[in-house]
């Protein structure tokens, strides 16, 4: 057994024998930025600051010489050689360092899918450098001649080897951006993209049950967080508790059964709150969360959907226990403006 020492935070990570530290690390949580885990595109890079590490077979491009003699290393590849490993990674208090928004991305729209009658997806990928972002986050878009007003939409996906961002849009009756989406964008439609912006991203430390608590296309971050986690093995349980007004609104019932069945510390809960059906909890999710969980002081609370839906969730969720600390809200607001991280969570 080893550590492996977080700079500036101080945290600390037990590591394995034979494990790399990017194995080490999100085993823990911690979702240090990777592509190809084989030392060939250099996402990971970071540097050592104490201790001594196996670097491993790795490509020039991915790590010079000169970044070597620094001091850093790829820790898809990297194996502690002493007790001890220290590495530059994170803030003061251990949260990820968010990647520099980049504005007016060319983007391509490679698929359109209608999710709902509400609804539409879009799955698109920049025509240059793949965007990097941490999931929960989200990105502006507008036509790639400016005239449509710029509005943000959350990445409904955990980030991916080539570049993939899926949006999910509703149509909003006066909604000028999202009508033009509706309208105007299908497979082979180019647009601008923004981004990524927003701080409501995966908590390192969680290391107890995570409740998910949903309205609409709310759903698109919790998307993106949950994929991440259930894809590094985290082991305690995610629940996503979906709150739609009729069956015909819940969507991604296909992927939800796919996590059901292969996550075994998954479970997907939708409720209706305009109709009863069997199969289905009925009501606001505020009003039946006591009976779903009678106690949550255990818990992290993710939440997203209008300010609305947010703060009534945040309010029963306390009332249950749920702490100030452990309930992290994403709202959507008519005229959601970019978040800008303070610089010293920039990369």
């Amino acid at each position: 057994m080893g550590v492996v020492r977080l700079s500036p935070s101080g945290k600390e990570v037990e590591s394995s024998s034979g494990e790399t530290v990017l194995e080490t690390l999100e085993r823990a949580g911690y979702a240090l930025p990777n592509n190809c885990r084989a030392g060939a595109c250099g996402e990971c890079k970071v540097k050592v600051t104490s201790g001594e590490f196996d670097q491993g077979m790795v490509l020039d491009m991915a790590l010079s010489q000169e970044e070597r003699e620094e001091g850093y290393g790829l820790m898809c590849m990297c194996k502690p050689l002493t007790n001890e490993l220290e590495i530059e990674w994170g803030t003061e208090d251990a949260q990820p360092k968010l990647f520099p928004p980049t504005e007016n991305i060319r983007c391509v729209v490679v698929d359109r899918i209608e999710r709902t009658p509400r609804i539409t997806e879009l799955r698109i990928r920049p025509l240059g450098n793949q965007m990097r972002y941490w999931p929960g986050q989200y990105v502006m878009i507008n036509d790639v001649d400016r005239k449509v007003t710029p509005r943000c939409y959350s990445i409904a996906n955990a980030p991916t080897n080539d570049g993939e961002i899926i949006l999910q849009i509703t149509r909003v009756p006066d909604g000028e951006t999202s009508n033009w989406v509706h309208d105007n964008l299908f497979p082979g439609s180019m647009l601008n993209m923004s981004g990524p912006y927003g701080t409501f991203i995966g908590d390192p430390s969680t290391d107890g049950p995570v409740l998910c608590l949903v309205a609409g296309t709310g759903l698109a971050p919790i998307l993106a967080l949950a994929d991440a986690a259930l894809r590094r093995g985290f082991k305690q349980q995610v629940h996503l508790v979906f709150s739609a007004q009729k069956e015909e609104d819940i969507y991604d019932r296909g992927l939800m059964s796919f996590w059901n069945a292969k996550h075994r510390r998954f479970k997907f809960i939708p409720t209706l709150t305009r109709e009863e059906k069997e199969g289905y909890h009925h009501g606001r999710i505020p009003n039946i969360l006591s009976d779903l969980y009678p106690d949550l002081s255990k818990h992290s609370i993710y939440i997203a959907g209008s300010p609305e839906f947010v703060d009534s969730c945040a309010i029963a969720a306390k009332e249950l226990g749920a702490t100030d600390e452990m309930i992290h809200s994403e709202g959507f607001f008519d005229q959601a403006q970019p978040i800008a991280p303070g610089s010293d969570r920039l990369v």
